[in-house]
């Protein structure tokens, strides 16, 4: 009788899709793993740029509510609690922005006399002054009727004495204006501006433009209308222009 044959010992081996799965498998995590804290990153600064979004239109909405009644009654005139409430928000928020009244009322005054001033920042030497003084009367005539309520609280500010602006009209726009007064002296040294004393013809041009906003009652009770109606802006910024440049023009 024949021996059975000795059993044969097979070794399992490896599925080749195992070999390479676990591999592939490891990679995928890792990359993942390191798309996470990129990926919280990324959240993380979209939720701060719509935090600080947030918080600007925020504080925009009370300088706008304050602006609207400080022009109306002056500082001591309004209440922290008439500009949350025109505002919408709560005082306590309010006062998150703005400590106090004070300083809310220094924040408007700062921010229209920025943006006053503007277009005075734009006049150069290298311009030629017809131009130049045409596009300034158009544009501060532009800033009246779009918003004469920061105007008048300039004015209001300026007739009371300024005692909180004081310090910005003879530092930073004493400063602008020099600046401005070396531009209308370099035009009449180039012989297309007529000798004028630079600080009255600024001066000129500011109540020539800004009455339009701080006596836009007085206007309309008189012309019947106001810079809104495009026909009476456009007859109110040629008249100004007309006054203006045949005065100071060769």
């Amino acid at each position: 009788m024949s021996e059975p044959a000795p059993l044969r010992t097979v070794t399992a081996r490896p599925s080749p899709t195992r070999k390479t799965a676990a591999p592939r498998a490891a990679r995928v995590a890792d990359a993942a793993a390191s798309a996470l804290p990129a990926a919280r990153e990324r959240a993380r600064a979209a939720s701060q740029q719509r935090r600080q979004r947030k918080m600007e239109e925020k504080r925009g909405s009370i300088l706008a509510a304050a602006l609207t009644l400080f022009s109306r009654y002056g500082m001591h005139g309004v209440s922290l609690d008439a500009v949350a409430e025109l505002a919408d928000v709560s005082k306590t928020n309010l006062l998150y922005y703005f400590p106090n009244k004070e300083a809310l009322y220094l924040s408007v005054l700062r921010n229209l006399l920025t943006q006053w001033l503007q277009p005075l920042h734009a006049l150069s030497a290298e311009q030629a002054p017809r131009e130049a003084l045409s596009r300034y009367i158009r544009t501060k005539l532009a800033a009246s009727r779009d918003a004469p309520e920061a105007s008048r609280l300039f004015c209001l500010e300026v007739i009371q004495g300024a005692p909180l602006l004081k310090s910005t009209l003879e530092g930073e726009l004493r400063e602008l204006v020099e600046r401005k007064r070396a531009v209308i002296h370099a035009w009449i040294e180039q012989g297309v501006l007529r000798p004028i004393a630079p600080h009255h013809l600024i001066f000129s041009l500011w109540a020539m433009t800004q009455h339009y906003a701080d006596f836009s009652v007085q206007v309309q009770s008189i012309c019947g209308k106001g810079l809104e109606d495009p026909a009476f802006f456009e007859e109110t910024a040629a008249s100004i222009e007309q006054l203006v440049l045949a005065g100071v023009l060769p």
